[in-house]
């Protein structure tokens, strides 16, 4: 065991090495090199060998099925990841050159919002609180539906890298910057929940040291998304979005024959004795809050080809989305009919391993590790960006693309291993991801809508500035008992600085004339 932990960190930190040291800095424009695509494949070797060394039982022909369907997934992701690609400049590698159509673009909106919380642990609000947890998912399609119809169309059209320079072409550098770091932060802690939910489902099948797999399931995505950028991680977002319908798909039926159709019709909706009508008002503004302004998803927008296309994705996305929320819900309460004893976060987990044939069960795996790697990625790269773009390039203005490329790159595997280090402390799934968006919400969800109408309200860079810094704060430290306090405490802000710096310039100019 000792051993497996070593080769692997000396795998991660030798692709690290790697990545610092093979991109040329003059002679190819992107940094391509045929020197770190070899090593790109001489890893899928590696990381094979460990995980089936790890797992491999010459005596267990179930468990080694499961391992070979797992193996086979991870492998074939990194290569339609990694396979290919002729980047063309740094739009390619964090916009995708801004060429994303209908397809691809709703695809990898999909992919991206079906993560850890959206399966395990919406799973696990099922099996709490019945069908009312289901409102996890309805709540991000409300926030993606206010965003689709009314600001996806004018985000694109701004033509930004990121987030935070939307907000900075509103508010200034220094709001720009605020909102970097309280979006970097926070996103870190989104994609550790990702490895750790990976970490989670394959200890279920296997057992053993989670950390392993944790440390496996990362190098897969980082790989991938370290070579292409978003290029890559929208062709595998695609396939992996399949790969999730299909495996949720397959446990609902096999959970509905053994449960049946009794604890299902038995649910009360929109709320229940265990989630009332003001936990479902909190996540409806919080969660639906994290997509309405989630850099994940305005780096969606920005990467498709024309601000219809936003638009058009982004609500064909939410729609998809709604039958499945119920979907994944509905495993939780199966799961408690059928294994009352089942830690909530586990309740998929309970299902597959006791209702599924050992291949079936490698299929549900791949589909679990297929939406924590689809949204982790996305999220890698949406820090990787910010950090390159909105910190980076403003404190060197003067380099040139070629090094940002280097520089690029250098990010996903270092945010990578923040995560991953992250990961192996955290608590559970809902309960982390609510911390980390009550922040992010608390202090950019006001300043980034009202920004569209900065003029029509008579905000100022001050108010924003404030208002950021004290919802991000206030939520910081009192949030996780009252989860609004932060969103008022940055209306209030934004409002009255924003009063209070206009009607100081007008006192100024009176005194000027």
């Amino acid at each position: 065991m000792e051993l497996m932990h070593t080769r692997l960190c000396i795998l991660y930190f030798w692709i690290v090495h790697s990545i610092s040291y093979c991109f040329p800095y003059e002679a190819d424009p992107v940094g391509q090199h045929i020197g770190f695509q070899g090593k790109i494949y001489i890893a899928f070797v590696m990381l094979s060998t460990n995980i089936l060394d790890q797992v491999y039982n010459p005596g267990d022909v179930v468990m080694n099925q499961s391992a070979i369907v797992i193996v086979v997934y991870l492998l074939a992701v990194l290569t339609i990841g990694a396979w290919g690609l002729g980047l063309h400049g740094l739009e390619d590698f964090h916009l995708a050159g801004r060429s994303l159509r209908k397809v691809l673009l709703t695809g990898t909106f999909c992919a991206t919002i079906v993560g850890a919380s959206s399966t395990m642990g919406m799973a696990g609000l099922g099996f709490q609180s019945g069908l009312a947890g289901a409102w996890w998912m309805l709540s991000g399609t409300i926030g993606m539906l206010i965003l689709s119809l009314f600001f996806a169309e004018k985000i694109r059209a701004k033509g930004c890298y990121t987030l935070p320079e939307l907000v900075g072409s509103f508010y200034g550098e220094r709001v720009r910057t605020a909102a970097s770091l309280l979006i970097a932060v926070s996103w870190v802690g989104v994609i550790a929940v990702q490895i750790a939910a990976a970490g989670k489902v394959l200890c279920a099948i296997f057992g053993g040291d989670g950390t392993i797999f944790m440390i496996a399931c990362t190098l897969v995505f980082v790989l991938y998304t370290a070579h292409g950028g978003q290029s890559s991680v929208v062709r595998t977002d695609l396939v992996q979005f399949i790969i999730i319908i299909t495996g949720m798909v397959i446990l609902f039926f096999a959970a509905l024959r053994s449960a049946g159709t009794g604890s299902i019709l038995s649910q009360s909706f929109p709320t229940s004795a265990q989630m009332g009508g003001w936990e479902v008002l909190s996540m409806i503004i919080v969660v639906g809050s994290a997509y309405l302004v989630g850099p994940d998803m305005y780096s969606r927008l920005l990467s498709a080809s024309s601000p219809r296309d936003a638009k058009i994705s982004a609500l064909f996305a939410a729609i998809i989305l709604i039958p499945l929320a119920f979907i994944i819900t509905s495993l939780g309460v199966f799961s408690r009919s059928l294994y009352p004893a089942s830690p909530p976060e586990g309740a998929i987990l309970s299902l597959m391993t006791g209702l599924l044939s050992p291949g079936m069960v490698g299929l549900v795996a791949a589909a679990l590790l297929a939406a924590f790697m689809s949204s982790a990625d996305t999220s890698l790269m949406t820090v990787t960006s910010i950090l390159t773009f909105d910190i980076y390039k403003k404190a060197r203005p003067a380099v040139s693309p070629v090094h940002l490329m280097n520089i690029s790159r250098i990010m996903v595997v270092l945010i990578g291993a923040s995560a991953l280090l992250l990961a192996i402390s955290l608590p559970g799934i809902i309960k982390t991801l609510l911390i980390a968006y009550t922040i992010f919400t608390s202090g950019l969800l006001l300043p980034t809508v009202a920004g569209f109408y900065k003029e029509r309200l008579g905000l100022t860079s001050g108010g924003a500035f404030y208002a950021l810094v004290g919802g991000g704060t206030t939520a910081l430290l009192l949030g996780q008992s009252y989860p609004l306090l932060g969103m008022a405490v940055s209306l209030a802000l934004l409002l009255v600085v924003s009063y209070l710096e206009r009607r100081h310039a007008r006192g100024k100019t009176r005194q000027a004339m």
